[in-house]
């Protein structure tokens, strides 16, 4: 414990003596004290050294950390009894050793300096400012009376001890070792330090300001230690920066936990060893905190804690674990009243709970926890929990301006932890907007096999990012994934309301780049009613409609500003393919553009929106390349293919946009599942029409769905001959589940479901096929249009 430097370490003598009494080590300045070789007393116990008669002295009454002195008889070797002044310090165990005392005297007192010795003039005796002086030695030369009164001790009795035998705390030596690079450089400096001196209870901020003096020739004979109390400017200045902290740290993210340790965080050590954070389980259902404070008892949960200790090894509940506090307890104390509870002495003014706790009670003990502070956690006139602040390894109690500290940092963490919570119900109030938005599960269909993804944002949260996949007439399929800009609920009513139109609108089966221009149109209005009811921004959106015709596995895709979709045909390598950009949805008054191709049955394709390839710090062309590679290897299984894209593109933290991810293999029905006639333009062959599709039926082992269908067969063909025009065309189309009738002719008239009135000779047909199968409709063509009607095979093949 001695500093690095060459001092006369015989000119004090100095003893160690364990809590047994037991001398641990003897000095050099101790033999010539008393004569006794090291060898001859260490490993005895001390009161061997007491003269004969010389009663023992009792351990002084002084707390932990502190210092005795007084005269006591000692035995020298040779047998005289020598009276010695002794100065002692107990030190406190650390790093697994025990505590113990450091006993010393000075041997021989300085050298008496002439007057008018620099040394001599120094000592100011009736000065406020605790001054000491220290000559070549580094031995106390003199000290005023204020520096006297500082430490606790007779001024004359110490003359001739060092600064670290004097003290006899680590801050000694290290202030110490600032006198001895004062002496050997000639340069002043200023020290803060915080220790307890004389017969404080706790530590006080020292500025100890250290002084060379030298002689008239410029030789330095020693160092002047003036010190200042400066404990209110430097608690001041620490709360300062405490609450600056505070105001940094807490808050960083807009998750609940996170906050909570923050505020564990900020207060240990600072302000206690160690902060429990407990809070009250938000309502059910999103719904509101209570405003009245809680009764008692009170069901919490843990959320943080923070101790000096690694582990918190004096935690009773763990994170995340739910306990309950009785009225007795300090947390319950402090959120009835509303207010912060002290508790200056744990196992008296706790006494009740700890007797009801037990195992509470006893960690208490064990850790000596002697002060606890409750601080409840509000925030907008709502309870949120308590912060309970203890201390151990700190000796002083709670201040009043403790109290001030920590309900000012926690108010800060309290409504951090508010905007938290509200953020995070926010959050899933949008979340479940959102999934409710989407589909829940995606149809199956003869055209293709698909599965999807939707990820919200890790951080802006939910946005508009939707995917669909709509069954058309004639077991055709479109596929949509569309991206409303924003995020939040505003941006997800707005994608709920274009997916509704995107369905409508695939419902009347208008071309991809009609789609998108009526949705452009949508997208117009809403961006005016937007404005009409002062909401800031324009209403934006970019949208991918792709169909696929499974007969004759041709489709079609158009985009608004949306990211090109990837293709990966069976046995090929994946690419993307080369859609007409057009412009982003809201834009008006442009164009869109369609492209058309062939798709061999097994391909896959992945439509997704810009959050999945749009990466901080990554471009687009190395997002494409991972998104190339993800596809070909996983493409086997379409779960698995969604699971590997997303992995292989977006960050570990969670994507920084919310991602749509739709991925398809579609499939394509085989000619012999699917009939075409020509019909001419003559009702008496409508009976012949009808004998061909029964023999058709009879061909596929369909004969139980022959009474319906011919029944549908024969309206359609009669309402098409009647009122259509030339061509006309019957085509029949089935799978293992559905069978499908079309008739088209080159009318662009729609055909109308009416009610025909009792004597009405006509009008039943359209109302008799309604009844008769599972949906039916019609769809516009280039060359006229088509009337369809689907019938479910239940029990077929």
């Amino acid at each position: 414990m001695s500093p690095v430097h060459p001092l006369d370490e015989a000119a004090t003598a100095r003893a160690v003596i364990d809590e047994n009494g037991t001398l641990l080590h003897w000095s050099e300045g101790a033999r010539r004290l008393l004569g006794h070789a090291p060898e001859e007393v260490e490993g005895r116990p001390a009161a061997d050294l007491l003269a004969a008669g010389s009663p023992v002295p009792a351990e002084p009454p002084v707390p932990r950390g502190m210092h005795w002195n007084g005269t006591v008889d000692l035995r020298h070797r040779d047998g005289h009894t020598v009276s010695v002044w002794l100065l002692a310090h107990h030190r406190q165990p650390k790093r697994g050793k025990r505590g113990d005392w450091l006993v010393v005297t000075p041997l021989e007192a300085p050298e008496r300096r002439p007057l008018g010795d620099p040394l001599a003039t120094a000592v100011l005796a009736q000065s406020p400012c605790a001054t000491a002086v220290y000559d070549e030695r580094l031995r106390l030369y003199g000290v005023n009376r204020a520096m006297a009164d500082a430490i606790g001790l007779p001024g004359e009795l110490v003359l001739g001890l060092r600064l670290s035998e004097i003290g006899g705390k680590p801050e000694s030596e290290e202030l110490e070792q600032h006198l001895y690079e004062v002496l050997a450089s000639g340069t002043e400096r200023d020290v803060e330090t915080s220790l307890r001196t004389g017969g404080e209870d706790h530590a006080h901020a020292w500025l100890a300001r250290l002084s060379p003096l030298v002689d008239p020739e410029g030789r330095v004979r020693g160092v002047c230690l003036a010190a200042h109390d400066f404990t209110a400017q430097f608690q001041a200045r620490e709360r300062l920066q405490l609450v600056n902290e505070a105001s940094v740290r807490i808050g960083s993210t807009l998750d609940v936990t996170r906050t909570a340790q923050e505020l564990a965080d900020i207060c240990v050590p600072a302000l206690a060893d160690f902060v429990s954070v407990d809070l009250l389980d938000p309502p059910e259902h999103g719904g509101e905190p209570h405003t009245d404070p809680p009764t008692a008892p009170i069901t919490l949960r843990r959320t943080a804690h923070r101790s000096v200790n690694p582990g918190s090894p004096e935690a009773v509940v763990n994170l995340g674990q739910i306990d309950v506090y009785p009225a007795t307890s300090p947390q319950a104390d402090s959120l009835t009243a509303g207010r912060t509870i002290v508790a200056p002495d744990a196992t008296t003014s706790l006494a009740e709970w700890l007797s009801w706790d037990k195992v509470r009670g006893s960690r208490i003990a064990q850790y000596g926890i002697h002060a606890t502070m409750s601080v409840p956690i509000q925030a907008r006139g709502q309870t949120l929990g308590v912060a309970v602040m203890t201390r151990f390894r700190r000796p002083d109690p709670f201040t009043p301006d403790d109290v001030l500290l920590a309900e000012e940092v926690t108010a800060r963490a309290a409504v951090c932890i508010d905007n938290a919570r509200r953020f995070t119900r926010e959050r899933e109030t949008a979340l479940a907007l959102q999934r409710s938005l989407l589909p829940q599960s995606l149809p199956r269909t003869a055209a293709l096999e698909a599965a999807s993804r939707y990820l919200p944002a890790a951080r802006a949260g939910v946005g508009g990012d939707w995917f669909d996949v709509i069954p058309l007439s004639g077991m055709r399929v479109a596929m949509v994934v569309g991206d409303v800009v924003g995020h939040g609920i505003q941006a997800s009513a707005t994608m709920g309301r274009l997916r509704t139109a995107v369905r409508t609108l695939a419902d009347i089966d208008l071309a991809p780049d009609e789609l998108l221009t009526h949705l452009d149109d949508l997208v117009l209005r809403l961006s005016t009613e937007a404005g009409a009811e002062g909401i800031t921004g324009e209403v934006g959106a970019t949208c991918l409609y792709a169909v696929y015709d499974p007969v004759s596995r041709r489709c079609t895709l158009a985009r608004a500003g949306h990211p090109p979709p990837v293709i990966l045909p069976p046995g090929g390598p994946p690419r993307e393919i080369d859609v007409p950009a057009g412009p982003p949805l809201g834009l008006g008054g442009l164009p869109f553009e369609s492209v058309e191709l062939t798709l061999h049955e097994g391909t896959v394709l992945a439509l997704y929106t810009d959050g999945l390839i749009e990466t901080r710090g990554r471009d687009l062309d190395t997002s494409q390349q991972l998104l190339h590679h993800a596809l070909a290897w996983s493409a086997d299984s379409l779960e698995g293919a969604c699971h590997a894209i997303l992995q292989a593109l977006l960050p570990v933290g969670g994507a920084q946009d919310d991602v749509a991810l739709l991925v398809a293999r579609t499939r394509g029905l085989d000619p012999s599942q699917v009939a075409t006639w020509d019909i001419p333009a003559d009702p008496a062959l409508v009976a012949p029409i009808r004998k061909q599709v029964v023999d058709q039926l009879d061909a596929w082992a369909l004969s139980g769905a022959t009474f319906t269908a011919e029944l549908v067969v024969s309206e359609l063909v009669t309402n098409a001959i009647r009122y259509g025009e030339p061509p006309i065309r019957l085509r029949l189309i089935h799978n293992a589940v559905t069978l499908i009738c079309e008739v088209s002719d080159s009318s662009h008239t729609a055909p109308h479901l009416r009610r025909a009135k009792t004597f009405d000779e006509g009008g039943r047909g359209l109302l008799l096929v309604a009844q008769l199968t599972q949906r039916w409709g019609s769809r516009h063509t280039t060359d006229g249009k088509t009337i369809w009607a689907e019938m479910t095979l239940l029990g077929e093949v």
